[in-house]
């Protein structure tokens, strides 16, 4: 969940429709590495290049709104950092085969409200998020800094979605069964 850090004035979300997607935002998804060989293992930065939301902030606060759907297939590795080596490019394309066949399998992921709480530059979100066909509820902050940045993140539980969690070598290296999902934008350079 996101606290807004680093953010110093207060700014409220201007009433109007924004649409997100990687041509003006970054959505990313953070993983870490468990296990007794997690030395061997990266920490991985991932970016979803196929995703589009719609935020609706309402005059009316109980009419705010927010809708996002991504394409499962478009995660792609940026970064791993951490183990005993560098991240080749086999390893990144077995990585990207791994999440769509056996992580996401190629499931489109979404995103819709039931409710949002607007207070200040603080957006307070509850919905129902959709993974591999299974639907939980979430609930996340997205916060506005006062040149209109947009910063929102959840941590979300594989197994609370049916997935199971990466691993190798009999279970000595895994991933982490909690992942965190980060979006970043700037409202000012959205078209309403």
């Amino acid at each position: 969940m996101s606290q807004g850090r680093g953010y110093a004035r207060r700014v409220s979300f201007q009433a109007g429709r924004y649409r997100l997607g990687p041509e003006n935002a970054t959505l990313s998804v953070r993983t870490e590495r468990a296990g007794a060989a997690a030395k061997a293992g990266h920490d991985l930065l991932i970016h979803v290049n196929v995703w589009e939301a719609t935020l609706v902030v309402a005059e009316d606060p109980g009419g705010t709104t927010m809708e996002l759907t991504a394409d499962a297939t478009s995660l792609r590795v940026i970064e791993g950092t951490g183990g005993i080596q560098a991240l080749g490019d086999e390893d990144v394309a077995s990585i990207h085969q791994t999440i769509d066949d056996e992580v996401l399998r190629r499931q489109d992921i979404s995103f819709r409200s039931t409710s949002v709480q607007a207070d200040g530059n603080t957006l307070r979100a509850q919905g129902e998020l959709t993974i591999v066909g299974n639907t939980q509820p979430v609930e996340f902050d997205l916060v506005s800094g006062d040149a209109g940045e947009l910063r929102g993140a959840a941590v979300v539980t594989q197994t609370a979605f049916s997935m199971k969690p990466y691993s190798a070598l009999f279970g000595a290296l895994k991933v982490k069964d909690e992942v965190q999902v980060v979006l970043e934008d700037h409202l000012d350079a959205q078209s309403r």
